[in-house]
């Protein structure tokens, strides 16, 4: 409640410097196969203009696995649009309606429909990045790295970055053999049920032969000890494997911190970002 209410006011106060912006945005659009289902819903942020085809970055947001929604984000869609991007932000199932496995099908199946249909907004099919927050950066690195969710979703492309924005979640065996069986705990459990080879299952880091692209990872100095352990974890497997990543740790930042910066647009997170995209 604390962190939407804080999104919340930020997003207000930062709205008279997106007004003049000149961007589109196509909103409550259809990714899955049943229509008007809002968890199945994406909205496309894009500049107005005849101009060659931009990068493309789908951003999923976070909640713990069972909260959140992309009407939250309109600053990040408009933000990276103004910047240059297609930016997509999407909707997908929560629990306790959902489990993890459900909830990656439809971030897949947002990627497909991005792949199919981003041209019409002016992105490239061919330069799709993922960027993810918290649970919505485990979600990223789950169908990056495990291959069965965009196979299945139809997806032939590639994935052509990954940003992880104080990723939650890349080794859940780990965490939740470790956690204090609070209330978070259980609240998780509703996502990965109470079996410890589910917990597996969904754990990037289980996948880790299958990631080949770039990474970002970001992680804020103050954010929680499990996150900046497994993005060390996921940085000394992508060292071994020859894989080229940046890890960035930035100052004073706690978890919500991390994505709420970035209401402003001046935020330096959008030139990291953006480095790391034009690279690659």
């Amino acid at each position: 409640m604390k962190t939407r209410l804080l999104l919340t006011l930020l997003a207000f106060t930062s709205s008279i410097f997106t007004l003049s912006a000149k961007v589109k945005v196509a909103k409550d659009i259809d990714y899955g196969s049943d229509k008007g289902k809002i968890s199945n819903q994406l909205n496309v942020y894009y500049s107005a203009g005849p101009e060659k085809m931009k990068d493309v970055l789908i951003f999923i947001h976070g909640g713990s696995w069972s909260s959140g929604k992309k009407e939250t984000y309109w600053w990040l869609g408009r933000n990276f649009a103004r910047k240059g991007l297609v930016t997509v932000v999407i909707n997908y199932g929560l629990a306790p309606d959902q489990q993890y496995g459900q909830m990656a099908a439809d971030c897949a199946n947002a990627v497909k429909w991005v792949s199919d249909h981003i041209a019409d907004y002016g992105g490239n099919p061919e330069r799709i990045f993922l960027m993810g927050h918290s649970a919505g950066g485990h979600l990223a690195e789950l169908i990056n790295a495990d291959p069965q969710y965009l196979k299945n979703a139809g997806f032939k492309g590639k994935i052509s970055g990954v940003i992880l924005n104080d990723a939650f979640g890349l080794d859940m065996n780990e965490y939740l053999s470790k956690a204090v069986h609070d209330d978070n705990y259980h609240n998780f459990l509703r996502t990965f049920t109470s079996n410890p080879e589910v917990w597996t299952k969904a754990s990037p880091l289980n996948y880790k032969e299958n990631i080949h692209n770039p990474h970002l990872i970001l992680c804020g100095e103050k954010t929680y000890p499990a996150i900046w352990d497994q993005s060390n974890l996921l940085c000394n497997q992508l060292t071994k494997r020859q894989v080229f990543f940046e890890l960035h740790l930035i100052s004073k930042k706690k978890h919500v911190g991390m994505i709420s910066q970035m209401i402003f647009g001046s935020n330096p997170l959008y030139k990291t970002i953006l480095t790391f995209i034009a690279g690659h």
